[in-house]
């Protein structure tokens, strides 16, 4: 088959959420010798230098375009009424290369990674004219609108206004995804069913979840050597529920922790730390080490991963990394949304103050508990998460079994 993805970042480098997912998508139909596109915008010029390794591994084709300056791109998109979320990512000008695209080339699927992709095909005057149109595939990957919801219900005015707009204009609009796309994909059963509780009559919806490469995630050779306990966390580190997750961690469960164990260390791996991150340095204990060539490194000089989130929709990758390297993870309820672990089994659930440390001192007091979730985290992953087995719905929609 021709395939084109119509991607929200240029998916290469596979160094953050979305990236790593339509990566494997892509790599994944390549290896079956699909021919394979990519048409996105491009928010970082450094992007640019990656062009080469992917087109020369995988890719026929990569069109792209600059995107203009986002308050301008905001401001078009609340005069006309769009969710800015679409407008953030919508340029003219890779519109008209799009569309040159589609009448040079004749697809037959387009795969639109994010809602906010799927104004280039509403948009697009080729399209409407082919005589054999795409299967058209929207892979939403998390329920976006409910992301926005909960930033609402965490803010104030001026930003709570925006986000309480972006909720109810974006939900409108993955509606009407679901009826004039072909098929539409979330991330885990969870998103599913929320959105179909908030959709009687959704068009065709399944989930497609993500799996991990254990080739690249893997566990230390022998565990670390620490003093005392070393506390991980990952993940672009000016993305907000990534913030407030650890800026609530430090505030609320770092002063019981430190009360515990005087030298633990907290250790912030991510690139693009907000100020409120950075400012964390200042307490004991906490390292924000900005962007890292290498997260692996980290993985293995740690005792423990954390994952406090509040706010979060969809699949933490953070946390399969974590049990993919044999890492224990301490998580709240939310953190671990979608993935199908067991408390006490493969992980270890808290929500405050109280569970965190509980949780903590359970770990350091039991060697036998610890090896136990530890090496049930990582059957997991080598048991159900492999990007084959993911992505088995993908290659069951393509050949017409769904």
């Amino acid at each position: 088959m021709n395939i084109l993805f119509l991607a929200q970042r240029v998916p290469f480098p596979p160094n953050k959420g979305e990236k790593i997912r339509t990566f494997n998508q892509l790599k994944h139909l390549a290896e079956q010798k699909h021919k394979i596109s990519v048409c996105a915008p491009l928010d970082q010029s450094e992007d640019v230098n990656y062009f080469k390794e992917l087109a020369d591994r995988y890719c026929e084709n990569i069109t792209n375009h600059a995107l203009t300056v986002k308050p301008i791109r905001l401001l078009k998109g609340l005069l006309k009424g769009q969710a800015l979320s679409v407008a953030n990512f919508y340029v003219n000008e890779l519109q008209n290369k799009f569309d040159c695209l589609l009448q040079q080339e004749c697809f037959d699927v387009v795969i639109c990674t994010s809602s906010a992709m799927a104004e280039y095909i509403y948009k697009s005057k080729s399209i409407q004219n082919l005589e054999k149109k795409p299967l058209l595939l929207m892979d939403f990957m998390d329920l976006d609108s409910d992301k926005w919801r909960q930033y609402a219900q965490t803010s104030n005015w001026p930003m709570k206004w925006i986000y309480q707009r972006e909720a109810r204009v974006l939900a409108k609009y993955e509606q009407q995804i679901t009826h004039d796309f072909d098929t539409s994909f979330f991330i885990a059963d969870a998103e599913v069913d929320l959105f179909n509780s908030r959709c009687s009559n959704a068009g065709k919806v399944l989930t497609m979840g993500n799996g991990m490469d254990t080739t690249a995630f893997v566990p230390a050779k022998a565990a670390p050597e620490n003093e005392a306990p070393v506390f991980l966390f990952t993940g672009v580190m000016d993305y907000k529920p990534n913030v407030d997750a650890v800026v609530w961690f430090i505030e609320t469960v770092w002063p019981s922790i430190l009360a515990k164990y005087k030298k633990a260390r907290f250790i912030i791996a991510g690139m693009n730390p907000s100020s409120a991150v950075n400012e964390l340095t200042n307490i004991t204990g906490i390292e924000v080490t900005g962007f890292v060539d290498d997260i692996l490194p980290y993985y293995h000089q740690s005792d423990y991963f954390v994952a406090p989130f509040r706010l979060a929709r969809g699949v933490q990758n953070k946390v399969l990394q974590a049990f993919a390297c044999g890492l224990p993870v301490i998580s709240t309820s939310m953190g671990a949304e979608g993935i199908d672990c067991v408390q006490d089994e493969h992980i270890l659930i808290a929500n405050n103050e109280v569970g965190f440390l509980s949780a903590v001192e359970k770990l350091e007091n039991d060697q036998v508990f610890r090896t136990t979730i530890k090496k049930n985290a990582l059957s997991l992953i080598h048991e159900h998460y492999s990007w084959q087995g993911k992505l088995q719905v993908l290659d069951d929609v393509l050949n017409g079994r769904l």
